[in-house]
């Protein structure tokens, strides 16, 4: 979905579900920037991995739904 910066930001200020889901999807984003850094990943990180990538798009997903909410209000 394409979205102008400064809806996402005065969203993202507006928001505090928007702001915990953004806050919450960063951290697992670093997570998982950190664990594909490991030359030789042991089988929990890799299981670590896709739970956090799994959760990111869970994230991923509801932040879409209401960004997708307030285009549908702006228009």
């Amino acid at each position: 979905m394409e979205i102008e910066k400064e809806v996402f930001n005065k969203i993202l200020k507006s928001n505090i579900n928007f702001e915990h889901l953004y806050s919450e999807h960063s951290r697992l984003e670093m997570k998982i920037e950190n664990l594909n850094k490991v030359k030789y990943p042991t089988p929990l990180e890799e299981i670590k991995k896709k739970q956090h990538q799994k959760q990111k798009l869970v994230l991923k997903d509801k932040m879409e739904l209401i960004l997708s909410q307030a285009n549908k209000i702006k228009i």
